[in-house]
């Protein structure tokens, strides 16, 4: 199905903010990019921040399927995300990098949703494992593995990038993860 005029704005606009920045996200640029008239922009979003707010909107949407997958995933919350954690350039990955460039900007907005996402995530990861630390090891292992590769093109050697055995990257994790029903750190007493 062809994506709506709406989406293609959308697609503009978050292209051009990750190419160049929110300084090269001008509506004119966005108009050119998408491929409709300045009006037909203006038509569906009045301003740059209404852009804003709908690429905001597209990324919670986008983050909220994610974590119903964590949630869901057959092999486990823990397994689905660290193997899921590299850059593919999804529509998620897509938007989450748009939303940052909005936050280098100072978007408070952008840093809220930005906030929303990892939050949702976390609870995901925290609800699968019960330990609020080691939800939060994982999530951080998980964002080093998007972060390495996603800059891997930019010259970092590729077996630091990503590892190529996630296996036992996920043994160590499950080695920290408490049984069920075992005490989190924080309930362990004094």
């Amino acid at each position: 199905m062809p994506p709506t005029t709406r989406d293609r704005i959308l697609d503009a606009f978050q292209d051009l903010l990750i190419d160049g920045g929110e300084r090269a996200a001008t509506l004119d640029a966005v108009s050119a990019s998408a491929g409709v008239s300045k009006g037909g922009l203006l038509y569906h979003f009045a301003s740059k921040d209404a852009l804003a707010t709908g690429l905001l909107d597209r990324l919670r949407d986008l983050a909220a399927l994610d974590a119903e997958q964590i949630r869901t995933a057959s092999s486990g919350a823990v397994d689905h995300l660290i193997r899921n954690s590299v850059d593919t350039g999804s529509p998620l990955d897509r938007s989450m990098i748009g939303a940052y460039r909005l936050a280098q900007g100072r978007h408070e907005g952008a840093k809220a949703a930005i906030a929303a996402v990892n939050a949702g995530r976390l609870e995901a990861i925290e609800d699968a494992v019960g330990d609020p630390a080691v939800a939060q090891l994982i999530m951080l292992v998980s964002d080093g593995l998007y972060y390495n590769s996603a800059i891997a093109d930019v010259g970092l050697d590729a077996s630091v990038a990503v590892p190529t055995d996630l296996d036992a990257l996920l043994a160590v994790i499950d080695r920290l993860t408490p049984a069920p029903g075992t005490p989190s750190a924080q309930e362990l007493p004094g």
